[in-house]
């Protein structure tokens, strides 16, 4: 057990709740949130456990904000949802076993093409097209369902990210495509959180604070995203693509 100062404290809570209304909107919350635990002098397995309980929270905040102003299609999530749940599950596990870091340079050049061609295609998710799934749009999200599921519970960084463009690739504007993601991204969360549970590997003392500081952001951020629309979504979603990036290829060096 560490020993929080009122000082470090309050560090946590901003920093909890900066993480969130980021990570409320487009993902990258963890670039924020898990420096901040470690600043605390966490081992780093015990800073990610306990990062991933006030993720959650944060998580299901925005997922519902989303979903009660009607930016999230529960028809098409429904089944996603499960699948991204199992996968994390299946992420989660497999880290016990193999260490994560060689998908680095992969991740970086994925998040690299994701920006350049957002950037290029100016209107892109300014409006929805998307009506039903065809079969081959069902099987191709349903593979990126479990994929990413299981990318969130091996690896984690851009996850968010990854979700929302999948679900502009189907059609959705980007307000929709950010509500969708974090109901599956809080499926994949609560399958991690579940694991790191079982091992003990969660500072509630810390996590707690964090959790409920997180809940503020969300609730912000994710009410600030359906109020504004895509034209805050999408720059905020190419920074944050960036910023991942750089993070990434800072911990190649």
């Amino acid at each position: 057990m560490i020993h929080i100062s009122w000082e470090m404290l309050m560090f946590i809570i901003i920093g909890g709740f900066a993480a969130a209304f980021v990570d409320s909107v487009v993902g990258g919350g963890g670039l924020i949130s898990v420096p901040v635990l470690l600043a605390t002098g966490m081992h780093p397995a015990l800073a990610l456990g306990t990062n991933k309980l006030a993720g959650t929270m944060s998580s299901m905040t925005s997922t519902i904000s989303f979903m009660r102003s009607g930016q999230v299609d529960v028809k098409a999530v429904r089944g996603l949802f499960v699948l991204a749940l199992l996968g994390a599950v299946c992420g989660t596990l497999t880290l016990q076993q193999i260490p994560s870091d060689f998908l680095k340079p992969l991740v970086i050049v994925m998040l690299i093409l994701i920006t350049i061609y957002t950037i290029f295609r100016k209107n892109w998710g300014s409006s929805s097209t998307f009506d039903r799934y065809t079969p081959k749009t069902a099987m191709l999200m349903g593979v990126a369902a479990f994929g990413l599921g299981f990318y969130d519970g091996f690896f984690g960084p851009g996850t968010g990210s990854f979700l929302i463009f999948a679900f502009l690739m189907v059609g959705f504007d980007f307000v929709k495509a950010a509500g969708n993601s974090k109901m599956l991204n809080f499926g994949s969360n609560i399958a991690s959180l579940a694991t790191f549970i079982a091992l003990g590997s969660i500072q509630y003392e810390v996590g707690i604070p964090m959790g409920l500081a997180m809940v503020c952001g969300a609730l912000v951020g994710s009410r600030m995203a359906i109020r504004r629309g895509g034209a805050y979504v999408r720059p905020l979603f190419i920074v944050v693509c960036l910023l991942l990036v750089g993070k990434q290829i800072w911990g190649l060096v």
